[in-house]
Protein backbone atom coordinates (compact mmCIF):
# COMPACT_ATOMS: atom_id res chain seq x y z
CA UNK A 1 0.00 0.00 0.00
CA UNK A 2 1.02 3.46 -0.69
CA UNK A 3 2.07 5.68 2.01
CA UNK A 4 3.38 8.97 2.02
CA UNK A 5 5.09 10.56 5.54
CA UNK A 6 3.16 13.52 6.29
CA UNK A 7 4.91 14.89 9.23
CA UNK A 8 7.18 17.47 7.79
CA UNK A 9 9.60 19.21 9.90
CA UNK A 10 9.83 23.17 9.01
CA UNK A 11 13.59 24.16 8.80
CA UNK A 12 14.45 27.98 7.62
CA UNK A 13 15.89 26.33 4.86
CA UNK A 14 12.79 24.83 3.44
CA UNK A 15 11.11 28.27 4.22
CA UNK A 16 13.41 29.84 1.78
CA UNK A 17 13.35 27.29 -0.90
CA UNK A 18 9.59 27.25 -1.02
CA UNK A 19 10.00 31.35 -1.36
CA UNK A 20 12.11 30.75 -3.75
CA UNK A 21 9.87 28.34 -5.56
CA UNK A 22 6.93 30.85 -5.21
CA UNK A 23 8.52 33.84 -6.27
CA UNK A 24 9.46 31.87 -9.65
CA UNK A 25 6.09 30.40 -9.85
CA UNK A 26 4.53 34.26 -9.93
CA UNK A 27 7.01 35.21 -12.93
CA UNK A 28 6.02 32.41 -14.89
CA UNK A 29 2.43 33.14 -14.00
CA UNK A 30 2.83 36.67 -14.93
CA UNK A 31 4.37 35.72 -17.76
CA UNK A 32 1.98 33.32 -19.32
CA UNK A 33 -1.22 35.51 -18.51
CA UNK A 34 0.52 38.73 -20.16
CA UNK A 35 1.42 36.71 -23.18
CA UNK A 36 -2.30 35.35 -23.81
CA UNK A 37 -3.14 38.54 -22.40
CA UNK A 38 -5.52 36.76 -19.72
CA UNK A 39 -6.77 37.02 -17.15
CA UNK A 40 -7.34 35.85 -13.14
CA UNK A 41 -3.47 37.31 -12.23
CA UNK A 42 -5.45 38.02 -8.73
CA UNK A 43 -6.10 34.60 -8.46
CA UNK A 44 -3.37 32.59 -9.37
CA UNK A 45 -1.01 35.02 -7.26
CA UNK A 46 -3.33 34.33 -4.14
CA UNK A 47 -3.44 30.27 -4.37
CA UNK A 48 0.56 29.78 -5.74
CA UNK A 49 1.97 29.68 -1.98
CA UNK A 50 -0.68 26.90 -1.02
CA UNK A 51 0.08 24.90 -4.33
CA UNK A 52 3.88 25.10 -3.61
CA UNK A 53 3.38 24.11 -0.09
CA UNK A 54 1.17 21.02 -1.51
CA UNK A 55 3.64 19.73 -4.49
CA UNK A 56 7.07 20.58 -2.16
CA UNK A 57 6.48 18.82 1.00
CA UNK A 58 3.14 16.60 0.72
CA UNK A 59 2.52 15.13 -2.50
CA UNK A 60 4.99 12.97 -4.44
CA UNK A 61 5.56 14.22 -8.16
CA UNK A 62 6.99 11.14 -9.33
CA UNK A 63 4.25 8.74 -8.54
CA UNK A 64 2.16 11.67 -9.87
CA UNK A 65 3.60 11.76 -12.92
CA UNK A 66 3.70 8.03 -13.55
CA UNK A 67 0.03 8.30 -12.86
CA UNK A 68 0.63 5.83 -9.87
CA UNK A 69 -3.34 4.53 -8.86
CA UNK A 70 -1.88 4.61 -4.93
CA UNK A 71 -1.21 8.75 -5.67
CA UNK A 72 -2.32 11.20 -3.64
CA UNK A 73 -4.50 14.12 -5.94
CA UNK A 74 -4.49 17.70 -5.90
CA UNK A 75 -7.70 19.13 -7.23
CA UNK A 76 -7.89 23.11 -8.13
CA UNK A 77 -11.42 23.62 -8.00
CA UNK A 78 -11.03 27.07 -8.60
CA UNK A 79 -10.12 25.97 -12.26
CA UNK A 80 -9.81 30.06 -13.50
CA UNK A 81 -6.31 30.29 -11.48
CA UNK A 82 -5.24 27.21 -13.84
CA UNK A 83 -1.80 29.27 -14.46
CA UNK A 84 -1.04 28.67 -11.05
CA UNK A 85 -2.02 25.10 -11.06
CA UNK A 86 0.48 24.61 -14.60
CA UNK A 87 3.44 26.87 -12.93
CA UNK A 88 3.49 25.15 -9.91
CA UNK A 89 3.27 21.33 -12.07
CA UNK A 90 6.51 22.95 -13.82
CA UNK A 91 8.18 23.68 -10.44
CA UNK A 92 7.70 20.00 -9.51
CA UNK A 93 8.60 18.91 -12.50
CA UNK A 94 5.59 16.91 -13.51
CA UNK A 95 5.74 19.02 -16.49
CA UNK A 96 7.95 21.13 -18.59
CA UNK A 97 9.09 24.90 -18.43
CA UNK A 98 8.72 24.00 -22.20
CA UNK A 99 5.05 23.87 -22.06
CA UNK A 100 4.25 26.84 -20.61
CA UNK A 101 5.10 28.79 -23.45
CA UNK A 102 1.76 27.06 -25.12
CA UNK A 103 -0.72 28.51 -22.57
CA UNK A 104 -3.89 29.22 -23.80
CA UNK A 105 -2.93 28.63 -27.30
CA UNK A 106 -4.84 26.42 -30.07
CA UNK A 107 -4.29 22.56 -29.65
CA UNK A 108 -2.19 23.34 -26.12
CA UNK A 109 -2.75 20.83 -23.23
CA UNK A 110 -2.82 24.40 -21.24
CA UNK A 111 -5.91 25.90 -21.07
CA UNK A 112 -7.72 28.65 -19.32
CA UNK A 113 -9.28 26.10 -17.15
CA UNK A 114 -7.98 22.90 -16.15
CA UNK A 115 -8.60 19.53 -18.34
CA UNK A 116 -8.18 16.33 -17.07
CA UNK A 117 -5.72 14.59 -19.28
CA UNK A 118 -4.63 17.26 -21.03
CA UNK A 119 -1.38 17.15 -19.12
CA UNK A 120 -0.36 15.18 -15.89
CA UNK A 121 -1.20 16.24 -12.44
CA UNK A 122 -4.65 17.60 -13.87
CA UNK A 123 -6.73 15.18 -11.83
CA UNK A 124 -10.37 17.44 -12.75
CA UNK A 125 -11.82 19.46 -15.35
CA UNK A 126 -12.91 22.28 -13.34
CA UNK A 127 -13.79 25.57 -13.37
CA UNK A 128 -17.10 25.63 -13.76
CA UNK A 129 -17.36 26.01 -9.84
CA UNK A 130 -17.91 23.88 -7.56
CA UNK A 131 -17.79 20.64 -9.40
CA UNK A 132 -14.41 20.07 -8.17
CA UNK A 133 -14.92 19.60 -4.45
CA UNK A 134 -17.53 16.71 -5.94
CA UNK A 135 -14.85 15.01 -7.76
CA UNK A 136 -12.49 14.93 -4.62
CA UNK A 137 -15.44 13.68 -2.29
CA UNK A 138 -15.98 10.89 -4.81
CA UNK A 139 -11.85 10.12 -5.03
CA UNK A 140 -11.33 9.97 -1.02
CA UNK A 141 -14.71 7.85 -0.75
CA UNK A 142 -12.91 5.21 -3.29
CA UNK A 143 -10.19 5.53 -1.52
CA UNK A 144 -11.43 5.22 1.90
CA UNK A 145 -13.86 1.92 0.72
CA UNK A 146 -10.55 0.47 -0.79
CA UNK A 147 -8.59 1.02 2.33
CA UNK A 148 -5.88 2.42 0.38
CA UNK A 149 -3.30 5.45 2.15
CA UNK A 150 -4.41 7.98 0.16
CA UNK A 151 -5.33 11.90 0.83
CA UNK A 152 -7.41 14.35 -1.43
CA UNK A 153 -6.81 17.74 -1.42
CA UNK A 154 -9.56 19.91 -3.31
CA UNK A 155 -8.14 23.91 -3.17
CA UNK A 156 -11.40 25.50 -3.39
CA UNK A 157 -12.28 29.74 -3.46
CA UNK A 158 -13.85 31.65 -1.19
CA UNK A 159 -16.50 33.35 -3.88
CA UNK A 160 -16.80 29.46 -5.06
CA UNK A 161 -18.02 28.37 -1.63
CA UNK A 162 -21.69 30.04 -2.84
CA UNK A 163 -22.83 27.26 -5.22
CA UNK A 164 -25.09 25.19 -3.48
CA UNK A 165 -22.49 22.13 -5.02
CA UNK A 166 -20.12 22.84 -2.71
CA UNK A 167 -22.42 21.99 0.53
CA UNK A 168 -23.87 18.50 -1.17
CA UNK A 169 -20.09 17.31 -1.26
CA UNK A 170 -19.47 18.76 2.07
CA UNK A 171 -22.55 17.15 3.28
CA UNK A 172 -21.70 14.13 2.26
CA UNK A 173 -18.02 13.95 2.68
CA UNK A 174 -19.21 14.32 6.61
CA UNK A 175 -21.68 11.93 6.45
CA UNK A 176 -19.00 9.36 5.27
CA UNK A 177 -16.80 10.80 7.59
CA UNK A 178 -13.78 11.09 5.19
CA UNK A 179 -10.89 11.72 7.02
CA UNK A 180 -8.90 11.55 4.08
CA UNK A 181 -10.24 14.64 2.33
CA UNK A 182 -8.58 18.37 3.01
CA UNK A 183 -10.37 21.22 1.89
CA UNK A 184 -8.04 24.36 1.69
CA UNK A 185 -10.10 27.70 1.15
CA UNK A 186 -8.17 30.03 -0.55
CA UNK A 187 -10.05 33.19 1.27
CA UNK A 188 -8.87 35.99 -0.49
CA UNK A 189 -12.07 37.98 0.01
CA UNK A 190 -12.54 39.07 -3.56
CA UNK A 191 -14.76 37.34 -6.25
CA UNK A 192 -16.55 39.06 -9.30
CA UNK A 193 -17.96 42.30 -8.00
CA UNK A 194 -17.28 42.28 -4.43
CA UNK A 195 -16.13 40.36 -1.57
CA UNK A 196 -17.10 37.21 -0.39
CA UNK A 197 -17.84 38.51 3.28
CA UNK A 198 -20.69 40.75 1.98
CA UNK A 199 -22.45 37.92 0.18
CA UNK A 200 -21.52 34.69 2.37
CA UNK A 201 -20.10 35.52 5.95
CA UNK A 202 -19.19 33.07 8.16
CA UNK A 203 -17.54 30.33 6.06
CA UNK A 204 -15.54 28.42 9.22
CA UNK A 205 -19.72 28.43 10.92
CA UNK A 206 -21.06 26.68 7.86
CA UNK A 207 -18.09 23.97 7.85
CA UNK A 208 -18.29 23.72 10.87
CA UNK A 209 -22.37 23.13 10.90
CA UNK A 210 -21.97 19.92 8.70
CA UNK A 211 -19.48 18.25 10.88
CA UNK A 212 -16.08 19.51 8.93
CA UNK A 213 -12.89 20.10 11.47
CA UNK A 214 -11.97 23.55 10.84
CA UNK A 215 -8.65 25.67 11.25
CA UNK A 216 -7.29 29.12 10.18
CA UNK A 217 -3.85 29.74 8.93
CA UNK A 218 -2.32 32.50 7.26
CA UNK A 219 -2.21 31.31 3.45
CA UNK A 220 1.48 32.96 2.67
CA UNK A 221 2.61 31.69 5.99
CA UNK A 222 4.74 28.47 4.48
CA UNK A 223 5.46 27.46 8.29
CA UNK A 224 1.88 27.85 9.29
CA UNK A 225 0.66 25.87 6.10
CA UNK A 226 2.98 23.43 6.77
CA UNK A 227 2.42 22.96 10.22
CA UNK A 228 -1.48 22.73 9.98
CA UNK A 229 -1.29 20.24 6.84
CA UNK A 230 1.08 18.01 9.13
CA UNK A 231 -1.88 17.89 11.62
CA UNK A 232 -4.64 16.81 8.95
CA UNK A 233 -6.28 13.31 8.86
CA UNK A 234 -6.45 12.93 12.72
CA UNK A 235 -10.22 13.98 13.47
CA UNK A 236 -11.94 11.48 11.83
CA UNK A 237 -13.80 13.58 9.71
CA UNK A 238 -13.05 16.25 6.71
CA UNK A 239 -10.87 18.93 7.82
CA UNK A 240 -10.98 22.07 6.43
CA UNK A 241 -7.88 25.02 6.13
CA UNK A 242 -9.83 28.57 6.04
CA UNK A 243 -6.44 29.97 4.23
CA UNK A 244 -6.74 33.86 4.46
CA UNK A 245 -4.96 35.33 1.48
CA UNK A 246 -3.98 38.62 -0.50
CA UNK A 247 -5.54 38.71 -4.00
CA UNK A 248 -2.89 39.24 -6.56
CA UNK A 249 -0.30 38.97 -3.46
CA UNK A 250 3.24 39.62 -4.66
CA UNK A 251 2.64 42.73 -6.68
CA UNK A 252 1.25 45.80 -5.29
CA UNK A 253 -0.39 46.51 -8.75
CA UNK A 254 -2.31 43.59 -8.50
CA UNK A 255 -2.79 43.39 -4.38
CA UNK A 256 -6.56 43.47 -3.30
CA UNK A 257 -7.32 44.76 -6.33
CA UNK A 258 -10.85 43.85 -8.03
CA UNK A 259 -9.94 44.51 -11.38
CA UNK A 260 -7.14 42.25 -11.80
CA UNK A 261 -9.55 39.47 -11.55
CA UNK A 262 -10.38 40.26 -14.81
CA UNK A 263 -7.47 42.26 -16.29
CA UNK A 264 -4.48 41.21 -18.13
CA UNK A 265 -1.59 43.44 -18.54
CA UNK A 266 -0.32 46.04 -20.76
CA UNK A 267 3.27 46.67 -21.98
CA UNK A 268 4.73 48.79 -19.04
CA UNK A 269 2.11 46.94 -16.45
CA UNK A 270 3.73 43.44 -16.83
CA UNK A 271 7.32 45.75 -16.87
CA UNK A 272 7.08 46.79 -13.33
CA UNK A 273 5.29 44.06 -12.00
CA UNK A 274 8.69 41.85 -13.22
CA UNK A 275 10.62 44.71 -11.53
CA UNK A 276 9.29 44.15 -8.39
CA UNK A 277 9.10 40.61 -8.23
CA UNK A 278 12.77 40.73 -9.19
CA UNK A 279 13.71 42.85 -6.12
Amino acid sequence: MYHIQKNVIITQSLVNALAFKALASRRHILDMLTRARASHIGSAFSVIDILTVLYTCFVDAQIIRDQHTDRDYVILSKGHSASALYAALAQAGIISYEILATFYQNGSGLGGHPLRHAIPGVEASTGSLGHGLSIGVGLALAAKHNKNDQRVYVIVGDGECQEGAIWEAVAMAARFKLYNLVIIVDDNNLQGLCTSEEIMPGLDKKFQAFGCNVRHVDGHCYQQLIATLNEVGNAGCPDVIIAKTVKGKGVALFENKLEWHYKSCNDQQYYDACNELEK
